[in-house]
């Protein structure tokens, strides 16, 4: 099954990775970001190497978006962020897990100082909408 590990944060200025861009990271010791850094690395190897990883992307600065509505009187489109929280999407993976317990593991490695890691089933046709 297809999992979205997407990924919610607020660095200043926008960066990737977002964890050396947020107050929080930069609270945090260099030698313990590069063993972050390192276990990261190890996860995406570990995920890539058995076939669950699928793809990944970061996010651009959520200032540069547009957002389009729809409403009876017609489509609109206005510059964004579309949320009014402070922390925006800043990026994604799609994983593919023999089951949830297997996601979760996964998705609880992509938590960083700063940011906040959301795991969602992706669905398709047919699919259990749970």
């Amino acid at each position: 099954m297809k999992y979205v590990i997407l990924i919610h944060s607020n660095p200043d200025p926008w960066g990737h990775p977002t964890s050396q861009f947020t107050a929080e990271g930069r609270a945090v010791p260099a030698d313990r970001h590069e063993q972050m850094d390192r276990e990261f690395d190890a996860l995406l190897a570990e995920i890539s190497a058995s076939g669950e990883f699928v793809t990944a992307e970061a996010l651009a600065d959520p200032a540069s978006s547009s957002i389009y509505t729809w409403s009876p009187e017609g489509r609109t489109a206005t510059d964004g962020p579309y949320a009014e929280a402070k922390e925006q999407l800043a990026g994604f993976f799609l994983i593919d897990c023999a089951t949830r317990e297997r996601a979760e593991q996964i998705a609880i490695g992509f938590a960083g100082p700063g940011s906040t890691v959301e795991l969602r089933p992706a669905m398709w046709p047919g699919a259990d909408d749970q």
